[in-house]
Order: C-alpha cells, then sequence, then structure tokens
C-alpha cells in the first residue's frame, strides 16, 4: 500500500478526511468543494485497491486499513511540514505570500484597515487571509501566521501577546429607545453557540436568567443582529464602540476580556516577509490599544461605564 501512496495531494486530503470524520468539514479545510473530495477519495480508495473510510450516517469512519494508512501519513506530513517551515524560514526576500488566519470578528471588524497600510509599506507581499474559527495548524503550514484571542499558545508558537479585548453590553440606539428596561434578564438577547464555549460559560454567569432569541457562531453577526435591533448583545468593545449605530448599556466581568496573540511557527520567525507582517501589525494593534480595551470614547472612560453600570442594576 505505501508503494502506491505516493501522492502527497491524495494523503493530503485523506488526511483532512480523517481528521473532519466527513467530506463537507474536510472540503472546507482544504477549501474545495464536496463533489471534489468526494471523487478524489474514490479514486485513492480504488488506486490503493482497499477501502479506507466506512460510510456512516454519522460520518466517514476509518477502517483498519485507512487507520494505518493515515499513522504513515501523519509521519510523512510532519517530514514535509518541517522542510517547508525550514526552507521558507531562509527566506530573506520581501516578496511572496503570506497566508494569515484569524476569526471573523478581527477579520471583518480589525484587520482590513491595517492590512492597507501593510499593503502600503510593503507592496511585494502578498496576503491570503483565511476566516473562520476553526484553529489552523501552523506547525502543518495551513497558515504562516495566526491572530487569535484566547489563552497562551502552544510551545511550538512563537509570537506575542499584543493586545486586550474587553467586552460590554451593546444594543442599537432605536431598541434601547423602544425597551428601556433597566432589567437586564428582561430583555431580548443575542447569544453564541458551542464554537464560543467560552462566551456562553461568561454570559450564564453573569446573567443566567437570559435566554437569548438568536444564537450564532459569529460575532460579526452577533454584531450586525444588535445594530438591527433585535436585542442586547456582549460584544468585544474595540469593534462595537466604532459602530454609530450601537450605544453601550453596561459593562461585563473582567473575565470577559480576552487576549490577542499574534503567532507564527518558530521555523519561520526570520523568514523577511513574515517578520515584516508581525512587526508592522503588533506596532500597529499597540496603537489600538485605548480602543480595543474599551477605553476609547470619554463615555466610554471607566468612570462613565460604571455610572452606566450602576443605572442598569438599579
Amino acid at each position: 500500500m505505501d508503494a502506491k501512496a505516493e501522492n502527497w495531494d491524495d494523503l493530503r486530503i485523506f488526511l483532512a478526511v480523517a481528521r473532519a470524520g466527513s467530506l463537507s468539514g474536510a472540503a472546507r479545510t482544504l477549501g474545495v468543494n464536496h463533489s471534489t473530495v468526494f471523487r478524489r477519495i474514490g479514486a485513492f480508495e480504488a488506486a490503493l485497491g482497499v477501502r479506507l473510510f466506512e460510510r456512516q450516517p454519522g460520518g466517514y469512519l476509518l477502517t483498519p486499513a485507512g487507520e494505518e494508512l493515515r499513522d504513515g501519513a501523519l509521519r510523512v506530513e510532519e517530514e514535509i511540514a518541517s522542510l517547508s517551515r525550514k526552507v521558507t524560514g531562509q527566506d530573506l526576500r520581501l516578496s511572496g505570500t503570506v497566508r494569515v488566519t484569524t476569526i471573523d470578528i478581527l477579520a471583518f471588524g480589525l484587520l482590513p484597515r491595517h492590512l492597507a497600510g501593510f499593503r502600503d509599506a510593503y507592496p511585494g507581499i502578498e496576503v491570503e487571509l483565511v476566516v473562520g474559527n476553526v484553529t489552523l495548524n501552523l506547525s502543518r503550514r495551513e497558515a504562516d501566521v495566526a491572530l487569535r484571542v484566547g489563552n497562551a499558545p502552544a510551545e511550538t508558537l512563537v509570537g506575542r501577546r499584543v493586545g486586550r479585548l474587553a467586552f460590554a453590553v451593546y444594543a442599537s440606539a432605536n431598541y434601547r429607545a423602544r425597551r428601556p428596561e433597566s432589567d437586564l434578564s428582561l430583555h431580548d438577547w443575542i447569544g453564541f453557540d458551542s464554537e464560543h464555549e467560552a462566551l456562553v460559560r461568561r454570559v450564564a454567569r453573569f446573567l443566567p436568567e437570559a435566554r437569548p432569541m438568536l444564537r450564532t457562531n459569529s460575532v460579526a453577526a452577533a454584531l450586525s443582529a444588535a445594530k438591527a435591533g433585535m436585542g442586547l448583545a456582549p460584544l468585544p468593545c474595540g469593534l462595537a464602540d466604532i459602530e454609530p449605530d450601537l450605544v453601550r448599556i453596561a459593562p461585563l466581568p473582567a473575565d470577559f476580556t480576552l487576549d490577542l496573540w499574534l503567532l507564527t511557527h518558530e521555523d519561520l520567525r526570520q523568514t523577511a516577509r513574515i517578520r515584516a507582517f508581525l512587526d508592522f501589525l503588533a506596532d500597529a494593534l499597540a496603537k489600538e490599544a485605548p480602543l480595543l480595551e474599551g477605553l476609547s470614547r470619554e463615555e466610554n472612560s471607566p468612570s462613565m461605564v460604571n455610572e452606566r453600570a450602576q443605572a442598569a442594576v438599579r
């Protein structure tokens, strides 16, 4: 079987299906359509003369032959990724492509103006932006740079904490005028699904009586729903404060704050184009600290936030 598995692209698609457990999940990871993955897996099994997956109603499960191939393919994947990182790490040209991954709310609300500035400063470097809540693997070169929120990164990654996202409760001015109740539990809420489990838990602790009338896996979608007047939403201040249609209703506890990390793999940190992108974006985000931490406007100063918080619970 190993002698026939010479096409790395086939192995790459095979591993994507093995990890996702479905054709649709693999297609999203690979950036291709469902039918392409279906066709390639069928052709790969035919070429090997063995069935790699059991097609079940709940997804694709590895057969014993598939499990054996997966173990070998993972070793090949790591060797290829390691070689690619080391070769790329020696590239001193300020040209080429930097593949960046981040979540939707940062891609839509924070990055565009800085990507425009980076393009002006480094016209020879092309940025490829991959948006999604699924964390891409930097070790496998699924991306070169990640802008992430959350806890400290893995040991194989290097970078820095470049900011902190503060959250507060927001609503549209129209909704606030229609629903002036000070008791937050009486309001309609916009919430999140299991992809944002940390936020779901924090909202539940903060206001256990709240029952979202809309749940979404997209913070950007929640922001849009709040602007449309659908209810209250816990949103990052750095994005909601610059929306003229949104007003702050109440602060949120300190544990809603999320660290913002700018990361790459240790083998890539000396690559000229990646180093340039990391340095540029870190400097740009440092200048955004008052906005990201919710202190960019006089009316959003700590004293004003506390005043509104006291009014909200009276």
